[in-house]
């Protein structure tokens, strides 16, 4: 497939996914991803981080980019094509090669029951990116990347490996097809402090050294702040603020934003809460359509707010889904 530079690696342009829930006559409507817009380009890879609550559309706008999911509306381009109107040939023979998961739990990734470097040679052969003595090469490539060895590895049950060894495995996995996108989806949650910042540090790589962009899902700001070049806080669907990490997070301008901020406890004895914290609380419901969807729990609320929608507005190197930037 022909991929130019001017073309964005990923163009995510006004998408929505909407679920709908049945329960008698009545039908209940649900936005899981609303209005959401994010390039990465493809010039220079970069860590793209989405971050926000349980709930938020992280992960269903993950399953729209990973072609699991279809969305209601908008439009979906990898390197210039509508992921939605690719054939299953092509999907096989050319998007899955080229855009990879790496899910949350890798031990959830494989069977106790299997041996883990059958899956390495599964998906080198489904994909066919060697032949022959040449597949043992690639897949050693591929573990060498993240600091494993196929001699490590072969012959061994997922129950053999630390965490952090399978969580290598699954991306090492997912470099065998020589991918241009990893989407990682809460990639270090089930592993302890001390495999985080391995891995975290292992995507960096991939991309300062291998030139595989990365869209990183997460709810922790810390590891969003570590690891990524950009980041889009997500609310309820919505993207209320994107930029570079270092803006949004140093100095966040949606009251949304600087909620989850403040709700970071910070790991400095001189700055312990001397009370509990008092963060806005979370509605009973929510309000109707055609108003902000933090209307209800922001401490900047206008009038305006509870009836119209806002727009994304420039402001400070960032985009802002907030009236008090209009």
């Amino acid at each position: 497939m022909q991929h130019t530079l001017d073309q964005p690696l990923l163009e995510i342009d006004h998408l929505t996914r909407v679920f709908l829930s049945r329960q008698g006559l009545s039908v209940t409507r649900l936005e899981a991803v609303d209005d959401a817009s994010l390039t990465l380009t493809a010039g220079k890879p970069e860590i793209y981080a989405l971050a926000g609550e349980s709930g938020s559309g992280k992960t269903t706008l993950a399953r729209m980019v990973l072609g699991l999911e279809r969305p209601s509306e908008g439009t979906l381009n990898y390197k210039g094509r509508s992921v939605g109107e690719l054939s299953a040939r092509d999907k096989r023979t050319w998007f899955y090669k080229e855009v990879q998961p790496v899910f949350q739990d890798p031990f959830a990734t494989f069977s106790p029951m299997k041996r883990i470097d059958s899956y390495l040679y599964e998906t080198a052969r489904n994909y066919q990116v060697a032949k022959g003595a040449d597949v043992d090469k690639r897949i050693d490539e591929a573990l060498r990347v993240v600091g494993l060895t196929l001699a490590e590895v072969r012959g061994r049950y997922p129950n053999e490996l630390s965490g952090g060894q399978a969580q290598r495995v699954s991306i090492a996995r997912a470099l065998i097809t020589r991918p241009s996108l990893l989407v990682a989806d809460e990639p270090v949650s089930m592993l302890d402090a001390s495999l985080r910042m391995s891995i975290l540090n292992l995507f960096k790589d991939l991309r300062d050294k291998e030139g595989v962009a990365v869209l990183y899902i997460t709810h922790d700001l810390a590891t969003a702040y570590y690891t990524a070049d950009r980041i889009g806080v997500m609310l309820r669907g919505w993207i209320v603020e994107t930029g570079p990490v270092e803006r949004v997070l140093g100095s966040p301008l949606h009251p949304y934003t600087q909620l989850l901020k403040s709700s970071v406890p910070q790991a400095d004895p001189d700055k312990a809460w001397s009370a509990e914290p008092t963060l806005a609380p979370r509605p009973v419901t929510f309000p109707v359509s055609g108003g902000c969807k933090f209307a209800a729990r922001c401490p900047k609320v206008m009038d305006r707010c509870r009836v119209e929608i806002p727009a994304s507005y420039e402001a400070e190197g960032r985009s802002v889904k907030c009236f008090l930037y209009a």
